[in-house]
């Protein structure tokens, strides 16, 4: 590789798209599908993209976190995967094609080429023969048979489910395309409706997920603990409340209760709008059908029902308390879900903030029945705020004083022996519903037959492909309407029949994506043993908001695909390790009409103030917040890298806070970033004609300055590897920095000088490598031409003896009081330690001439002088 010819400035421009180059063409980062074995795996996955049209800082951060962890655990000798693909399906293309008038293929494809061309030019170590797009039918047609032999082993189920249905562009909507009970396009108001829908039957897993929660120590705390809370194990009891006065063939209400401690402060009993009693009631009940028909339009999660206002309906049944013989009255509750528990509640307000909201809305009475630790009962009572932490319980008949686990016990063990109730385990996961009334997603590979039923299409007809003809502008599923793509001929009678128009949520796309990596071009969904070779996932990359959902459905997807053949995974887990990146931020910026602007449309001013470009207008400097399209704060990468080069992007984006928490991009800083490449090519370029040969012989003796150069190489060799071995990125920067200063006072003369700092240049270079890997490649070339690529070297080892400390600080004490610290040579005998540590002058008048009956001396830390 030639060098540049003017040594004095480097040129990103020119010299990062001819290292990437050289990488290319030398093979750097391929892999085989099935390792030789020759060298340890490690499999690093950043979450693949969504091809919105370009790339944005939250990329640059998320692959950039992903390339160092390559290029350093390649460099440490691992067969390191590093893969590249498009989550492409999705209701944005559909509706941005809807937009622009054109097909939402032709705008996903577009928007892949430029940010495929924007990555690459960030010089990741990406092995780009892998790539592939969730939207090809070479990738979807093997999710079909996923989906299929899924089906076969009863992990595949249609059932009937509640949806939020917008009436005017005839469509399920997801709860956050709900925006105040309407839907988000048409403004219509949406109602609750129950559809056939396919679900994947993830909670058969659910013990499982929880369990395996535990194993997965290189996890974040808060995403397990997320997870824990989703999957939502819970002990309680089933209890049947007797009603007074049966009503068309119910005669009882089952609840499922967490707290079946607090059953007699009991003060309602609440049905969910969906419940059958509900149905029945409001078939009787015109001011409970229309209440259940308001019911309709609030949202169907959990988040949605909890922040809306409690409401209730009396249905003027009452149901009898299974111990005290005392009625209650039934309410009809928009916050009771159906689809939890048994879709039926008893309120006991005293102990549930929700119920508390219900009862003082209603007028219904709150009876305590756990009382605080070290309160009066005489004077205990709940106002506005519910007791929900455990205490002992009172007016509870055989349960008062016993303390709330011991009541939850006795009260399960009377419900079974009275065969009023039994004690059962519930869980708040759901079974996946995958239905989705879109065309831009995999098609659902099931035909419907008038004779036969559900037929699944045989595996020789996959992949079950999109038409290309279809029609967006009329509202609902165009495939509903597409005039002869959903007629066929069933498979197994011949018969007219009906291909399924619903396609699957895209979050099945991505829920096995890194095992089709392993073999992105086999002729099904997977190859054994290249996906039992890489998986599971060594290092896993990607936003916090991610951390239920997409982890959750991957983990069932690798169990079932276990169960199902297609992967050896005995634990199931698809990712050994994550890390969840912070986001990117920047300020924000106002006009004086409240328009936001960019932040190249803003000029700042030394004092602080800021102005608008065009027009000198005085500008509003509002917080640093994530940036977003919608205010504005953003940052093109591929201005920057035109600007200052993929290298300083990358340096900065390592260099600011911990990767794990939020960044604010400003331009000094990137600036700085820069000035630091330019400073390190002028330091490499200004030394190499004073250095010794690459590889010449070591000195046999160094100079006082040598020798501390050395030293301060391999404890800075030390440090970095230390650094990145655990993510502290911007620890290995600071290093860095503090080297490249070090290097630059080494301004002595001499053989052995010059030999310790070719030693520490070529250090320098090939620590910030991973970070900066064209700069380092163009620093390499000059000061070893011919010696291969930095890409290819291996990792540097530091020596122990070299990087060792001089001296120790220990802290000296009296009577176990700190009296001073003295500094000594590093392994220094303990009667110089203690020698050092009674002449230390705080020390000497702390003893005041007194004897010393003991001394304890813990090496290398303390000494403590017992008088």
């Amino acid at each position: 590789m030639d060098q540049i010819a003017d040594t004095a400035r480097y040129d990103p421009a020119q010299a990062e798209p001819r290292w990437q180059q050289a990488w290319e063409r030398a093979g750097c980062f391929a892999v085989p599908d099935v390792p030789d074995g020759t060298r340890p795996k490690y499999y690093v996955l950043e979450m693949f993209p969504y091809p919105s049209g370009r790339i944005h800082m939250g990329h640059v951060r998320n692959y950039t976190l992903g390339d160092v962890v390559a290029r350093y655990k390649r460099a440490r000798g691992f067969a390191v995967m590093h893969p590249m693909g498009w989550d492409a399906f999705g209701l944005p293309a559909e509706n941005a094609a809807r937009e622009r008038g054109i097909h939402p293929a032709t705008w996903t494809w577009d928007n892949i080429a430029t940010m495929r061309g924007e990555l690459k030019r960030m010089g990741l170590s990406l092995e780009w023969s892998r790539e592939f797009a969730t939207c090809d039918p070479a990738y979807y047609g093997h999710q079909q048979a996923l989906f299929l032999d899924f089906l076969a082993a009863g992990l595949v189920e249609r059932k009937e489910a509640f949806v939020n249905w917008d009436p005017v562009d005839h469509t399920v909507l997801a709860n956050e395309q709900v925006i105040d009970g309407r839907g988000w396009r048409s403004g219509a108001v949406v109602e609750r409706k129950k559809l056939s829908q396919w679900f994947l039957s993830i909670t058969k897993y659910a013990d499982d997920l929880l369990a395996a929660l535990d194993t997965l120590d290189r996890w974040p705390e808060r995403v397990r603990t997320m997870q824990r809370n989703w999957i939502g194990r819970s002990e309680g009891a089933r209890v049947r409340f007797a009603l007074a006065s049966p009503i068309d063939g119910h005669d009882s209400v089952e609840v499922f209760t967490t707290r079946p401690d607090t059953l007699f402060g009991m003060s309602f009993l609440a049905l969910s709008p969906d419940h059958p009693l509900t149905a029945a009631i409001a078939a009787r009940d015109p001011k409970a059908a229309a209440f259940v028909q308001e019911c309709s339009t609030l949202g169907t999660t959990e988040a949605a029902l909890e922040t809306a206002e409690k409401r209730g309906h009396d249905t003027g049944l009452t149901v009898r308390h299974p111990f005290n013989g005392r009625t209650y009255p039934v309410w009809i509750a928009n916050f009771v879900l159906m689809e939890y528990g048994t879709g039926a509640i008893f309120g006991c307000p005293a102990h549930d903030q929700r119920d508390l909201e219900f009862a003082r809305k209603y007028g219904l009475s709150v009876t305590p029945v756990v009382l605080p630790k070290g309160i009066d009962a005489a004077g205990f009572a709940v106002a506005d705020t519910a007791f929900t932490e455990d205490g002992t319980l009172i007016n509870s008949d055989f349960l008062d004083g016993l303390e709330v686990p011991a009541a939850k016990r006795r009260i399960i063990e009377e419900l079974e022996r009275t065969g009023q109730g039994t004690g059962v385990v519930q869980w708040r996961l759901r079974d996946w519903g995958v239905s989705r009334q879109r065309y831009w997603g995999c098609p659902i590979p099931v035909i419907h037959c008038d004779a036969c039923g559900i037929v699944p299409v045989p595996k020789d007809q996959l992949p079950v492909r999109l038409p290309d003809d279809v029609d967006l502008s009329r509202p609902g599923n165009p495939l509903d309407h597409h005039p002869t793509w959903k007629h066929v001929a069933c498979p197994r009678c011949g018969a007219p029949a009906r291909r399924e128009t619903d396609t699957m949520d895209t979050f099945v796309d991505s829920s096995w994506y890194f095992a089709r990596f392993t073999a992105p071009h086999a002729a099904t969904p997977t190859h054994r043993a290249a996906a039992d070779a890489w998986l599971p996932v060594d290092q896993y990359i990607g936003g916090i908001e991610h951390a239920i959902l997409h982890l959750l459905y991957s983990r069932f997807f690798t169990r079932a695909m276990r169960d199902t053949g297609h992967l050896g995974l005995a634990s199931g887990e698809p990712f050994a390790g994550l890390f969840t990146q912070g986001m990117v931020k920047h300020e924000t910026y106002r006009d004086a009409q409240g328009r936001w602007l960019y932040p190249t449309e803003v000029a700042k001013r030394p004092d602080g103030t800021a102005v608008h470009v065009g027009t000198g207008a005085p500008v509003t400097v509002g917080a640093v917040e994530a940036m977003s399209k919608s205010k504005r704060n953003t940052v093109d990468p591929g201005a920057i890298i035109d600007r200052y080069g993929a290298d300083t992007a990358r340096w900065f984006i390592l260099s600011d806070n911990p990767p794990e928490r939020d960044m604010e991009w400003t331009e000094a800083g990137v600036a700085g970033a820069y000035r630091f490449t330019q400073r390190v090519w002028r330091l490499v370029s200004a030394a190499v004609p004073t250095l010794p040969p690459h590889g010449a012989a070591v000195p046999t003796t160094f100079s006082g300055e040598a020798r501390a150069l050395r030293r301060t190489t391999h404890r800075t060799i030390a440090a970095v590897t230390a650094a990145l071995e655990t993510f502290a990125f911007n620890v290995a920067v600071a290093r860095l920095y503090e080297f490249a200063s070090a290097i630059a006072d080494a301004k002595g003369e001499g053989t052995d000088l010059a030999w310790a700092r070719r030693e520490a240049l070529e250090a320098l270079v090939r620590l910030f490598a991973p970070a900066m890997p064209h700069l380092a490649e163009e620093c390499w070339s000059l000061l070893a031409p011919g010696a291969g690529l930095v890409a290819q070297l291996s990792w540097l080892d530091h020596d122990p003896a070299l990087a060792a400390a001089d001296t120790v600080t220990i802290a000296v004490q009296v009577m176990g009081r700190l009296r001073g610290t003295i500094e000594v040579p590093a392994g220094a005998d303990e009667a110089t330690v203690l020698a050092a540590a009674e002449a230390e002058e705080n020390v000497a008048r702390a003893i005041a001439g007194r004897p010393i009956r003991k001394r304890i001396h813990v090496p290398g830390k303390i000494v403590n002088l017992v008088l």
